[in-house]
This record gives C-alpha cells, sequence and structure tokens, in this order.
C-alpha cells in the first residue's frame, strides 16, 4: 500500500513493502513496531534504533505526533484519496471556473447534475467507476454546472475534462 504523508510543507512518499520494511521516497527501511497496551504509544525499531512515539488524533483528518520531544501535526492519504481530492478540487478557488477531471480511467455510473443545476460545496457532481468501486466526485465549492461533457455508461480516461463550475 503506498501513502502520501504530509508534516509540516513537506511530503513523503511511503510504501508499507511488507510487516518488517517499508521505503520512505523510495529509501528502505527495516522496521519493527507495537503498540503499548492499547494506548496511543508506539515503540518503534528503524534500521536497529529505538524511538517512542505517541500519536493522537488532531484537527480534521490531521494526526499530533510526539516524538523525540518534538511535536509534529501530519495527515496521512493513500494514493487514491489523494488523486480523488485533487480531482474534486481539493483547494479550489471561490470563484471563476472549476474544471473536474477524471482522476483515473473509469466508466460513468451517473451524472446527477446537469447544466445550469445550482450546486453546493460538497454535492455529488459524478459517480465513477474504477477497479469495481464506485467514486463520488463532489463539488470543491458552491456554483452552477455549465457544461457536462460526459454521461453515464462513457468511459474516460485519466485527465478526462467532465464537466465545469461558475
Amino acid at each position: 500500500m503506498k501513502y502520501i504523508t504530509t508534516v509540516g510543507d513537506q511530503e513523503f512518499a511511503i510504501e508499507i513493502i511488507d510487516e518488517n520494511q517499508v521505503s520512505v521516497n523510495g529509501k528502505v527501511y527495516d522496521i519493527d513496531y507495537q503498540n503499548i497496551s492499547g494506548q496511543p504509544v508506539f515503540s518503534l525499531l528503524v534500521n536497529g534504533g529505538s524511538f517512542l512515539g505517541h500519536v493522537y488524533d488532531g484537527d480534521e483528518d490531521t494526526l499530533q505526533v510526539l516524538l523525540r520531544g518534538t511535536l509534529y501535526e501530519a495527515t496521512v492519504e493513500d494514493e487514491r484519496e489523494k488523486r480523488l481530492r485533487a480531482a474534486a478540487g481539493g483547494g479550489a478557488a471561490d470563484s471563476g471556473e472549476f474544471v473536474l477531471k477524471a482522476p483515473m480511467p473509469g466508466l460513468v455510473v451517473k451524472v446527477p447534475v446537469e447544466e445550469g443545476t445550482e450546486v453546493s460545496k460538497g454535492d455529488v457532481l459524478l459517480i465513477l467507476e474504477s477497479m469495481k468501486m464506485q467514486n463520488e466526485l463532489k463539488s470543491p465549492r458552491d456554483g452552477t454546472v455549465n457544461r457536462v461533457l460526459v454521461k453515464a455508461g462513457d468511459s474516460v480516461e485519466q485527465r478526462q475534462t467532465l464537466l465545469s463550475l461558475e
């Protein structure tokens, strides 16, 4: 499984190779970790070095990690979530045109909006099936659908424009 972890303004590409190895930005580390007594405390061995970390839920989708006396705020997303969030306009501007593009190749299952439909942030704009999973692509902001370029049953390629909002 591959994840993108953001700490501050740095992103780390993390791949879990097996239960004893992980890759961080392409560098492989031998690891062993244990949760201590069901508490938010973890014992971590990395290439023979020992660390004790405390992990707590933070605001929204963040984790608070206390490691070696330093508190870090981290977000962890799998690659698929990150692509979907980007396609749904994570960080989209509040005005101007927003273009929804396919985050992955797939089959359009449903388009519950049409041109002229008023939408609110979080409303489903399109349902895309990829690898036997249905993904709801949601509006990143309030607006009006001004173009719909696909319909249910259409096959789409990654980064293909699906619709746009004003």
